[in-house]
């Protein structure tokens, strides 16, 4: 995988654009004034979780034994199951918590930005080539990087957009996130038959 395809892939799973929404709602009952300071603490708590997940990931795959071919068909499936969810959201039921005050790592921090779809990609890059970890930590701080521009100009993005355009915008993201699933699944399905 290149770098722009990491970073692309990072992007899409992260969902900024979908997670607008829940920002909005997440910091009603915080004072306008400190608003930005709060989202500014949560994408950098997020940033060192992704970080951190990037480098304690593949050694907690080798104690839990898990082969390289299945956690990319794992990691197929699971980002099939996301996007989904992002073309054919539930009616009636939403990712958004309910929060009460200042949020504080729960929920902006995990599991909006940094959420179990962006630690399942991490652990699928580094198992795939963990000598390119420099790559894969690039990867990371472009798509943090670009997710905190669309998080931090939420509101304006959101009354920009309007609700229509967000969903818009998330359908298509959420399909070519199905490509990529499936083309992972493939991979996968390619690697273990392929040895085997």
């Amino acid at each position: 995988m290149t770098l722009a395809s990491a970073i692309v892939l990072l992007f899409l799973v992260i969902d900024p654009f979908g997670n607008v929404p829940f920002f909005v709602a997440a910091l009603n009952d915080v004072q306008p004034a400190r608003r930005r300071h709060v989202i500014i603490r949560e994408l950098l708590i997020a940033y060192g979780v992704m970080v951190a997940f990037l480098f304690i990931g593949q050694p907690l795959l080798m104690v839990l034994g898990i082969s390289g071919p299945a956690l990319t068909i794992a990691g197929g499936v699971i980002l099939f199951l996301i996007a989904l969810r992002m073309v054919f959201p539930l009616r009636g039921r939403t990712a958004q918590e309910l929060v009460e005050g200042e949020p504080f790592i729960v929920p902006l921090a995990i599991p909006y930005v940094a959420g179990p779809s962006v630690l399942a990609v991490e652990l699928l890059l580094m198992s795939d080539e963990p000598t390119r970890w420099p790559v894969w930590l690039l990867a990371i701080t472009a798509a943090w990087a670009a997710t905190s521009v669309v998080v931090l100009f939420g509101s304006q993005v959101a009354e920009r957009l309007g609700p229509r355009g967000l969903i818009a915008i998330e359908r298509l993201m959420g399909m070519i996130l199905v490509a990529i699933a499936i083309q992972m699944f493939l991979t996968g399905a390619d690697m273990y038959f392929g040895r085997g």
